[in-house]
């Protein structure tokens, strides 16, 4: 399965890397303010389907453009395995010509998040992770990285842009980790800022409002490369409601303490609801002994 997923995220990605040549061709619409769409994503996405599909017909798919297909998705009844796509995590990075964009592609099993990948494209970097099996990066194993002070930190985050009311919400968290860690970093891609995570490349990452397909190959990265993730308290229901925070550690546990009492426990609708046959939870797992 996961081998199927690398391939559907390669094929996309190489989509993606010949309309990057060109973006002034690139066709681009709007689903609403500052929520863009081009015809590369829909592309990828059908060419990511067709793949998943073409190798497991009984398999279901929440796809962020095309939403809920395959299996069970006419009748609304439960499936066991589901995908989770983004076929283009990044959308105005790219058709700006910023390089910070990825395929997101993951594997629930009964509501559980068991392969993932996440392939940027304009590196050639391959995200890779197996429930229980570890994290990989090119074929390489990853790890969290070991900081464990927020002063060392340098944690990434986005902005909710798409919904304005969120704004008040998010200001004082950012103004919180601001002062309290070395630096903030928003890249414009939450699935490829999850991989950094998982990777070391940052040791924290938080976010609100984002829809599962932003989070759910991210989620089993960091995992299994030893951090954690959950929302802002910290618990384990996150991946359709929407706020996340992940990281390192003993980073993780910092940002908690910081941030869970900060505002962030609100009323949201992120931008998918639990689809059939998910509990939209996720269990947190812990951090391997060498990582703790």
């Amino acid at each position: 399965m996961l081998n199927t997923a690398v391939k559907a995220a390669r094929r996309a990605g190489n989509m993606i890397n010949r309309a990057s040549l060109d973006l002034d061709l690139v066709k681009v619409s709007v689903k609403q303010h500052k929520d863009f769409v081009t015809e590369v994503d829909k592309a990828a996405e059908a060419a990511i389907i067709d793949v998943l599909l073409t190798a497991y017909p009984d398999h279901g798919i929440l796809a962020e453009e095309s939403g809920r297909t395959g299996a069970g998705a006419a009748s609304g009844e439960e499936v066991d395995y589901l995908w989770i796509i983004d076929p283009l995590d990044g959308t105005t990075n790219f058709i700006h010509g910023f390089p910070q964009y990825c395929v997101s592609i993951a594997l629930a099993h009964k509501g559980q998040i068991t392969q993932a990948v996440i392939y940027d494209p304009t590196r050639n970097d391959l995200f890779t992770a197996t429930r229980g099996r570890g994290a990989f990066l090119n074929e390489r194993r990853i790890r969290v990285s070991k900081c464990a002070t927020m002063d060392d930190a340098l944690v990434a985050t986005g902005f909710p842009n798409l919904d304005p009311a969120t704004l008040d919400n998010y200001l004082p968290m950012f103004r919180l980790m601001t002062q309290q860690c070395a630096g903030v970093r928003r890249a414009g891609s939450a699935a490829l800022d999850l991989a950094y995570v998982a990777a070391g490349r940052m040791d924290g990452f938080f976010e609100i409002g984002l829809a599962p397909w932003d989070i759910a190959a991210g989620s089993l990265l960091v995992t299994e490369a030893g951090g954690l993730i959950g929302d802002f308290a910290g618990n384990a229901d996150y991946l359709y409601q929407g706020d996340v925070l992940a990281g390192a550690p003993r980073i993780f546990g910092h940002m908690v303490q910081a941030l869970g009492h900060s505002g962030a426990s609100r009323e949201h609708t992120p931008g998918a609801p639990a689809p059939s046959g998910t509990s939209g939870t996720l269990t947190r797992a812990s951090a391997p002994d060498e990582a703790a």
